[in-house]
């Protein structure tokens, strides 16, 4: 077999196991023991001073995060322009099967985001290290449009 051929092999069973392989998915309300997810509550609120709160749940495995790395809710939000998305902390969770609240708070810049209409993107990752790296690993995520209440 020519090295060229057992390439394309391998990239193909590797494409195989992928598609077989159960995918971590963000269902809201998905109830089910032992599977991954991360939800946006539908109403954020925004502080007169900027200050933006998300929230929701999450529910990771046990044995995710436990001496591979910690596992974290990261959340950000985009308003007018989709492609501008400004972070807003991250929660550090807990990976015991059962579901959990997240809280997540941040200030972007001055007038960045303002009440109404937006859009958060809240993600359940893990940061595996590799090689003496820090990498991430995703096990989650939900998008959602929200409304930014103000305070």
């Amino acid at each position: 077999m020519s090295v060229r051929s057992a390439a394309l092999a391998t990239a193909a069973g590797a494409a195989l196991l992928l598609l077989a392989a159960p995918a971590a998915t963000a269902v809201p309300g998905d109830a089910r023991i032992g599977t991954e997810s991360v939800t946006v509550d539908p109403t954020g609120r925004i502080a007169a001073d900027g200050t933006v709160t998300l929230s929701g749940t999450y529910r990771c495995t046990p044995g995710t995060g436990t001496g591979t790395g910690a596992v974290f809710v990261s959340s950000s939000v985009s308003q007018s322009d989709p492609s501008v998305r400004y972070g807003i902390g991250g929660t550090r969770a807990v990976c015991d099967g059962l579901e959990h609240r997240w809280v997540n708070t941040g200030r972007p810049s001055a007038d960045a985001l303002k009440p109404g209409a937006a859009h958060v993107e809240a993600t359940l990752m893990e940061l595996r290290t590799t090689s003496g790296l820090p990498l991430p690993s995703f096990h989650a995520r939900q998008g959602q449009d929200v409304t930014l209440s103000g305070l």
